[in-house]
């Protein structure tokens, strides 16, 4: 049995038995829909096949948007053996078998492609199996991902390969493809004479989420629903309807392990960073619709609070932890309107970073300056040993001094003049300063007390 897939010479794209999906996969560049950017004439891409000339290849985008078809469309076009892994079912010998076989190609002047479906799926020690015969040349490598390769393929791969990044399709060019599909009587629908308006193929192409594969599929249950339904045989029009039977729930592109996940919660934070409540409450049900852990986005709500309101509204961060005791308490979807009250809440609050600023200069003095032992005035003295070195001497009790203020220093000298904290004038901040003006100018008119009068423990 052979460790791979080699694409056959022969077009089975009318076996019935085969998904739609599959079925009417373009077989040229001039079927392919989508990807203007990399396969109009001119473009980068396509000039590469008319010149039969690839590289190694990174195909980089969400699920549906061509690339395994791409991969297909090359192996046609191009002069060279084309063979196919799946990440999920190959291991370390099957790769290095192949590598032999293709290294022996190569030496009879027979070029081979090595198309890897999510290549992401890849360990370390798989993706480094490949290195060295990219590198002398024995293979051209194809990858296909729907995650970053920065974070997902090794620096020494990607850095020999042509990176292509591939958009969902628009819901135009969704269409398109559907239209094609109940035309096409040899691939397609077309033997079935269905009809469906453009309203109903909108509305597949919109809830396909750009995902070209998604909307075949809907299409295909929504055509075997149309013919049951049918009174006679002359056809059968798919209807709102069935499209909403054949649906069932939306598909939403998200995972909740991959770029589209940190994508989603940073467009969350920023909208409410940008008193947006409008889109904060827009990619908040984008998350909780797609299946995100609710407990993982109130967390991140609570860290919108003290990072982006701060002081300015203290209620915020009360308010937040509140939302993520009733999600915990009463569960979803009952849940989904504390979160929604949270993040309103959030983008309507008045905005701060200050602490947020102050604790970064913080950490950085903490990490850059010398770490000084606690001033002795600071230090409790609960043994006769202790009072006798010094701790606690000089020690000033605030509350035994006028204004609750005592003139005293209680960072460590190397730092003794540092300013952290630097409220704005935002909500209660503005306050909070005017508070901390008092207290500096009650500092300052406070006089030196007698030391041996002051002395106290903490």
């Amino acid at each position: 049995m052979s460790l791979f897939q080699t694409i056959p010479s022969g077009d089975n794209s009318g076996d019935r038995t085969r998904p739609l999906a599959d079925r009417m996969r373009p077989r040229t560049l001039d079927e392919f829909v989508g990807q203007e950017h990399l396969v109009a004439p001119g473009k980068p891409l396509r000039t590469q096949l008319e010149r039969d000339d690839i590289g190694s290849l990174i195909f980089w985008g969400p699920p549906g948007t061509g690339k395994t078809t791409l991969a297909k469309i090359i192996a046609h076009m191009t002069k060279a053996e084309f063979i196919e892994f799946s990440a999920v079912l190959t291991g370390i010998k099957e790769i290095k078998q192949v590598m032999a076989d293709a290294e022996r190609a190569r030496q009879y002047g027979t070029r081979t492609i090595v198309f890897i479906d999510e290549i992401h799926r890849f360990n370390k020690a798989q993706q480094d199996a490949f290195l060295p015969h990219v590198e002398k040349g024995n293979i051209r490598l194809i990858g296909a991902t729907t995650e970053n390769p920065s974070f997902e393929i090794i620096s020494a791969l990607l850095s020999r390969s042509r990176v292509y990044v591939l958009k969902p399709l628009t819901g135009e060019q969704v269409v398109l493809l559907l239209k094609r599909a109940l035309a096409d009587e040899e691939r397609g629908l077309g033997a079935m004479k269905l009809r469906a308006s453009d309203a109903v193929l909108a509305k597949i192409a919109s809830y396909s989420s750009g995902d070209a594969r998604n909307a075949y599929n809907v299409l295909e249950v929504a055509a075997t629903l149309a013919l049951g339904r049918a009174a006679t045989d002359a056809g059968a029009e798919i209807t709102d309807d069935i499209i909403h039977d054949a649906l069932q729930k939306r598909v939403l592109l998200y995972d909740k392990a991959g770029e589209e996940h940190y994508n989603l919660i940073s467009a969350l934070h920023k909208s409410v960073r940008n008193s947006d409540a409008d889109a904060s409450l827009y990619w908040l049900g984008r998350m909780l619709e797609a299946g995100e852990d609710p407990l993982y986005i109130a967390r991140r709500v609570v860290r919108m609070a003290v990072e982006d309101i701060g002081l300015a509204d203290p209620n915020a961060l009360s308010l937040c932890m509140a939302a993520r005791d009733a999600v915990d308490f009463i569960g979803m979807p009952e849940g989904n309107l504390a979160l929604a009250q949270a993040v309103v809440y959030l983008a309507l609050a008045p905005k701060s970073n200050a602490l947020y600023t102050a604790y970064a200069e913080v950490q950085q003095d903490v990490e850059a300056t010398a770490a000084e032992s606690v001033p002795l005035h600071l230090r409790n003295a609960p043994t006769g040993l202790m009072k006798g070195l010094g701790y606690g001497r000089g020690y000033q009790y605030a509350h035994d001094v006028e204004g609750k203020i005592a003139d005293m220093q209680c960072l460590p000298d190397n730092l003794r003049d540092r300013t952290y904290y630097h409220p704005t004038s935002e909500g209660a901040e503005k306050r909070i300063r005017e508070r901390m003006e008092e207290i500096k100018r009650g500092r300052s008119q406070a006089g030196k007390p007698d030391l041996r009068d002051t002395e106290k423990e903490s």
